[in-house]
């Protein structure tokens, strides 16, 4: 069947579109309300993001008027008229709604204009004491031109008044330190009093300009384009290559110009021409400039109601603690679903095996870490006890750079064997192999993974693991190991799916498969849970699927840019998004055709970068009860949910199902649920 010319739905309006949903958590009565509170320092960093990555094309197009793919001057002009939305809404979320109701429950962040006499004492002195020695205003004339901004630093620019034979007023700038903490809080009171550092300088600006007249200021926060172009094609040392575009990121082109709302025209205009921005990316906000900062309030504030009860994760289901993983690996597969599962468990599968005697190597992959020190002291533990350790460090990911390259140069100098990845891709596949000695053989072991080996992120991300001795698995998976050390041609596989190799062929071989089944009188049906799906070949081959009758669900957190208009589908497509407490990051991929069913695990969602540009894995799941399990858990809940769930329309709108009705179904409450009494 000939699919016609389709209409995309725009990915950087639906990336905004998620951040909405988002948005929605924080207007959200029974969620406390610094949980509400953390939704919109969230879009504020995902905005960050947003404006670093995705922005700069945008800008080239509105001033070059050049189409490049999706994006025109058209779109820039409506992907920034619904940031301003979206903007005005999250201030709107947080002046009306979160900070009135936090100062009733007894959490005040108090404004110059409403301290005592006694808090206005304090917060002098600790200006005095700890912020007036870190701030030196330039005063901006021919000997002092603009300073280089970097991006996201916060700034004050101050409007003086002339100087005695002056005509025009002076104009200075201020940096405000990264260092200080941006909420500070009031001592003494029942009460739980705060203040912003923006407030404290912005009173005791004056201190600075003792003999001038301050005739307007502002905050100010430029954004710049911060994605790392490297030709890795004409370098030789990786490593070194990327800390010199990691020292120049903070100067990229400017993207974003965020202001208060009481600056006056002149000085935002002055701005905008400093940094050669078009009026669209001007910001006035009422409130603080980066509301992301104010997170810090989670941990000043002090009250057991203020946050989510605090959710322990259970041990793993399939694991009897104190028994060897070995021993029980070998009776079957283990799956471990975060974060109602404990990340212990993958914790503590490595250090069995550092300290196990037999056992001989252990290759990892590592993308984002984050804080969490304990895996990178065992794999050091590993190479001082004799073992062949192996590890995979991805460089290149993005904004976690600088940690990857310091993990991978800390344990290279340990003795570990460390490999930045392949020319060209990024390894954002998740895999863990230890190699033991049994008798006359090296049995290999695996863990494999929809996520990060990222201790923090598994408190807070819905994921999916396995734990295998599976004898292909595991062979497979040092395969590929050895085709990211020396790049030796992949053999055929026999289970293991991987990127850019066969991954996206295998999806739309089952894809189709599905499509012909129904053309034959059978019937078929997809679901696909990811974070993404914005690759137009997988996307053309689901509406070619659903035109040939087969039913498909779609659980698609972020951007999709499916269209559901498309003709011929007939509502067999129906695409929904989980927004809740956990961000859900699972990737679970489901076909069944007549009375067979096939489920792959995966790290990788259905983008193009993802089939075309990574390294990235999916693994069977064949076992019938682990089958019924992901069903039961990674599947049927969320599509039957109707607290969390948002559904996509023709228009390429979402409609959010639960309207404030009672009766709702959250899956991840029920999960929780399920979990804490097992």
């Amino acid at each position: 069947m000939t699919i016609p010319r389709l209409k995309f739905l725009d990915r950087d309006l639906s990336i905004l579109s998620f951040n909405a949903r988002v948005l929605k958590l924080a207007q959200r009565q029974d969620y406390p309300l610094l949980e509400r509170l953390k939704y919109v320092c969230i879009v504020a960093s995902n905005l960050d993001e947003f404006f670093e990555v995705r922005m700069e094309a945008q800008l080239e197009a509105m001033r070059s008027s050049i189409t490049k793919g999706a994006v025109t001057e058209k779109t820039y002009h409506e992907v920034s008229r619904q940031v301003h939305v979206l903007v005005s809404l999250q201030y709107a979320i947080f002046n009306d709604e979160i900070m009135p109701a936090l100062k009733d429950a007894g959490v005040d962040i108090v404004a110059s204009s409403d301290r005592t006499t006694a808090q206005k004492k304090w917060v002098a002195n600790y200006f005095q004491a700890n912020v007036k020695p870190l701030l030196l205003p330039i005063a901006l004339d021919h000997a002092h031109p603009f300073p280089l901004v970097a991006s996201k630093a916060l700034h004050f620019i101050v409007e003086l008044a002339p100087v005695e034979g002056d005509r025009q007023p002076t104009v200075s700038i201020i940096r405000v330190p990264r260092a200080l903490p941006r909420v500070i809080a009031l001592p003494n009171g029942s009460a739980q009093n705060f203040v912003t550092l923006t407030s404290i300088i912005g009173a005791h600006l004056a201190d600075f300009f003792a003999d001038r007249n301050i005739l307007s200021f502002s905050q100010f926060r430029v954004t710049r384009h911060s994605d790392l172009a490297l030709d890795e094609d004409d370098m030789s040392d990786l490593p070194t290559a990327l800390r010199q575009e990691l020292a120049q990121r903070p100067y990229g082109e400017a993207v974003r110009l965020e202001v208060s709302q009481s600056c006056s025209e002149r000085l935002s205009q002055f701005l905008l021409n400093e940094f050669h921005l078009p009026q669209d990316s001007l910001y006035r906000v009422p409130g603080p400039v980066n509301l992301g900062r104010l997170i810090q309030l989670m941990n000043l504030a002090k009250g057991g109601t203020f946050t989510f009860p605090i959710f322990k994760p259970s041990w793993p289901k399939q694991l009897i603690q104190g028994v060897s993983f070995f021993q029980q690996l070998r009776q079957g597969d283990v799956l471990i679903h975060r974060p109602y599962e404990s990340f212990d468990a993958v914790i503590q599968f490595l250090q069995e095996a550092v300290h196990d005697p037999h056992v001989l190597a252990i290759h990892q992959t590592i993308y984002r870490t984050g804080s969490d020190m304990r895996m990178f002291n065992l794999l050091q533990e590993a190479v001082k006890r004799g073992k062949e350790v192996l590890v995979v460090v991805e460089i290149k990911a993005r904004f976690d750079e600088e940690t990857n390259i310091n993990w991978a140069e800390s344990l290279e100098a340990t003795g570990a064997q460390v490999v930045y990845g392949m020319l060209g891709l990024k390894t954002h596949a998740k895999m863990l192999l230890v190699m033991r000695q049994e008798g006359r053989r090296i049995k290999r072991y695996a863990h494999l993974s929809t996520g990060n080996y990222n201790a923090n992120t598994a408190k807070l991300y819905t994921d999916i693991c396995m734990l295998t001795s599976d004898i292909t698995i595991t062979r497979e998976v040092e395969y590929v190991f050895r085709h990211l050390t020396s790049q030796v041609t992949l053999p055929s596989m026999r289970k293991l799916l991987v990127a850019p190799f066969n991954l996206q062929r295998a999806m739309l071989r089952q894809i189709n498969a599905a499509g012909r089944a129904c053309m034959l009188g059978g019937k078929a049906r997809i679901i696909a849970k990811m974070n993404s799906l914005t690759d137009e070949v997988l996307v053309k081959a689901l509406i070619g699927a659903a035109q040939r009758g087969v039913e498909i669900d779609l659980i698609v957190r972020g951007a999709c840019i499916l269209p559901l208009d498309a003709t011929g589908i007939d509502g067999r497509i129906r695409v929904r998004s989980i927004v809740g407490r956990f961000l859900e990051h699972s990737r679970v991929f489901c076909f069944e055709i007549n009375a067979s069913r096939r489920i792959w695990l995966s790290s990788a969602d259905w983008m193009s970068r993802n089939m075309l540009r990574r390294i990235e894995i999916a693994w069977p799941i064949t076992d019938a009860h682990m089958q019924a399990r992901i069903m039961q858990e990674c599947i049927e809940p969320y599509l039957s949910d109707t607290e969390d769930a948002w559904l996509l329309e023709q228009n390429g709108q979402y409609q959010q199902l639960n309207q404030g009705a009672g009766n709702t179904k959250s899956a991840q409450k029920m999960l929780i649920k399920q979990y804490a009494t097992e």
